[in-house]
């Protein structure tokens, strides 16, 4: 089969998204997001689903992306990703977040005020400088409580905080300082704990009024992301998302300003056949990227992965990115 967009001025794009832990980076289920688009025509994206239920036949209502990662379906999975399937030419896109760099990236970005903006893309080079050096320079446990510090401090809900965020960020960047004075790594967290008022401010911010857009909930940025990718092609841009809590009516217009996009609809996954094969793809994206991330990835379904990966990912570890094509990036910093 092949499908091909249909000519007109405004461009349908279906997406869903894989990995949501809300704002628990750090000590959530996944360590990686997938926010993944599809550009094609609801009949040709329902054929495909079709195809796919008749070649794994399973007696599953709704197909996810497990039932095309079981082995016994790996040629089911080679042909979904491959140059003869359905979302090559240009039909399909993937963004990824690496979970904890992005912490890092917003931690630096918010106490450090490093070139980045509001959709979540920092530009300058002491968050992949840190993140990079910090686990060899702190060791695996003092890089974990910086993780974890960090993650706390930034996330809007901290109900079960046992301490304030702030004071335990800054005893534990203070610690990391002391410790390793000297090395690129604590100069870095030597400047996060100089910077105590900021992190005050934001965390004022957090109390005393309601959070629109959560710094580290990942999929704000990414739907963002993805559009900006599809509008480069110069066509007025429809987002068909599946339904999720977070896409509130205020979100969606913040949304449709900072992309810009015509339109965002919500529908359930189950309706509409291109959300499906978007749903396919982020999980697949997710766990294959995630493999490739803890040193377990197929080279294989990797090569296969990588044509739809978008080079605005944000990811900082190097070699799992220079293998799914992420690296670029980050490789100006």
């Amino acid at each position: 089969m092949t499908g091909n967009p249909e000519n007109g001025a405004l461009m349908e794009i279906a997406c869903d998204e894989s990995g949501s832990d809300g704002e628990n980076l750090t000590g959530g289920n996944t360590d990686v997001f997938a926010h993944a688009s599809v550009r094609l025509p609801v009949e040709t994206a329902a054929a495909y689903v079709q195809e796919i239920r008749r070649r794994i036949r399973s007696p599953a209502e709704e197909y996810k992306a497990n039932h095309l990662l079981r082995d016994k379906h790996r040629a089911v999975l080679e042909s979904f990703l491959g140059p003869a399937g359905p979302l090559r030419d240009g039909n399909a896109h993937v963004h990824l977040i690496e979970k904890t760099f992005f912490v890092v990236d917003r931690a630096v970005d918010l106490l450090l005020d490093e070139e980045g903006d509001e959709d979540g893309d920092c530009d300058g080079t002491e968050a992949v400088t840190l993140f990079r050096g910090g686990p060899r320079t702190f060791g695996e446990r003092g890089w974990r409580e910086f993780l974890a510090a960090s993650n706390q401090l930034l996330r809007v809900r901290n109900d079960a905080a046992a301490a304030v965020p702030a004071d335990v960020f800054f005893r534990t960047v203070d610690t990391l300082r002391d410790e390793h004075s000297g090395t690129t790594a604590g100069v870095i967290v030597g400047r996060l704990a100089a910077a105590r008022s900021r992190a005050e401010s934001y965390r004022e911010r957090m109390r005393d009024s309601p959070v629109l857009f959560p710094v580290l909930n990942p999929l704000l940025p990414a739907i963002v992301s993805t559009a900006r990718y599809w509008l480069a092609e110069g066509r007025s841009v429809r987002l068909v998302h599946d339904r999720q809590n977070m896409l509130t009516p205020e979100r969606i217009a913040w949304i449709m300003e900072a992309a810009p996009l015509s339109d965002v609809q919500l529908v359930a996954a189950r309706s509409d056949a291109r959300v499906q094969l978007a749903d396919f793809l982020a999980g697949i994206a997710r766990k294959l990227a995630s493999d490739e991330l803890n040193g377990r990835g197929d080279p294989a379904l990797t090569a296969l992965l990588r044509p739809y990966v978008g080079t605005d990912s944000v990811w900082g570890d190097e070699g799992s990115g220079l293998r799914l094509g992420t690296a670029e990036a980050n490789s100006a910093v």
